[in-house]
């Protein structure tokens, strides 16, 4: 069973959609889904800085661009998609429920509303590596920190105010080794982005979602959504509620994944399931020199499932 996944914001790097120009034709759909969004992608993927890019209204609609076009690039028909954050965006063109010009309309309107939001207070994120969640869930809690992403393999992000992100830092829950601040703009998955559901409830009226043609897990609870309505009503309801890719990473395993692969800019997600689902292989599109290792991956897959 393969596995195609998407990773959500804090992958991108300055530079990164570079080398995805030199595939025939890559330019030319950047430029079109640029024209049709109102952003500038190839200038934002390829010349400008991080600072630049960690904008949450630029970081998003980059992010689902950058998916959609190594996706196209692979080729892959998955058995699963799931996406991290904004990666389900991503994820829901890959399993037929969005086409990519809806997709990217949507990730525009979602980044722009979450800016907004986070502009209000100033917020933040900061990822704790090791500890036990039964030790780390409530002495987050104690400091007003919500756990937004519970990724697994000993990974859980919290999120805040930046009062809060800093006396998390001063005062580690016991077991963490580190507490990393995250470059994001705001306390994502959380009641300070509720305004940003209000917004985002509204374009999606504007949608009209097909069913699911794969199975899509989503990481409001690691569940397996059958229609299309309901993956967008989950798009909307996850910008401020946790995200549970712990819970993805068990549907994966209960289904019997071989094989997982995450799209551009991999990393993130497929270093989390080499933790977390043993036996599994793993390979993340960092640049096209990766492509032909992931197909090789993907007909080895074939094979032994078939």
């Amino acid at each position: 069973m393969l596995v195609l996944v998407a990773p959500g914001q804090g992958a991108q790097t300055p530079g990164f959609l570079t080398p995805w120009l030199d595939l025939p034709g890559a330019g030319d759909r950047l430029a079109a889904w640029s024209d049709a969004i109102g952003l500038d992608l190839l200038h934002y993927g390829t010349q400008a800085d991080a600072d630049a890019i960690r904008d949450t209204a630029v970081a998003q609609p980059l992010l689902v661009a950058a998916g959609l076009l190594s996706a196209e690039a692979l080729g892959a028909s998955p058995d699963a998609v799931a996406g991290h954050s904004v990666g389900e965006i991503t994820a829901a063109a890959f399993a037929g429920v969005l086409d990519a010009g809806d997709a990217l309309r949507l990730v525009r309107r979602r980044g722009l509303a979450m800016a907004e939001a986070a502009a209000v207070t100033r917020t933040g994120m900061a990822a704790l590596l090791g500890g036990d969640p039964a030790a780390v869930v409530p002495h987050l809690e104690k400091l007003g920190l919500t756990p937004a992403n519970v990724n697994g393999a000993g990974q859980i992000v919290a999120a805040g105010t930046a009062e809060q992100i800093d006396a998390l830092v001063a005062d580690k829950p016991e077991g963490v080794r580190r507490v990393v601040p995250l470059q994001v703009a705001g306390a994502f998955h959380t009641h300070h982005m509720a305004p940003a559901v209000e917004k985002l409830a509204e374009a999606a009226k504007e949608l009209a979602p097909a069913d699911p043609t794969v199975a899509y897990v989503s990481n409001k609870d690691g569940a397996v959504v059958a229609t299309g309505a309901e993956v967008v009503e989950r798009l909307v309801g996850q910008v401020a509620n946790p995200v549970r890719w712990d819970l993805c990473m068990e549907t994966f395993q209960a289904r019997g994944a071989t094989a997982l692969v995450e799209v551009c800019p991999g990393g993130t997600l497929t270093g989390l399931a080499k933790r977390a689902l043993p036996g599994v292989k793993t390979l993340a599109l960092k640049t096209p020199d990766d492509l032909d290792a992931a197909r090789a991956l993907i007909a080895e897959h074939t094979a032994e499932g078939a």
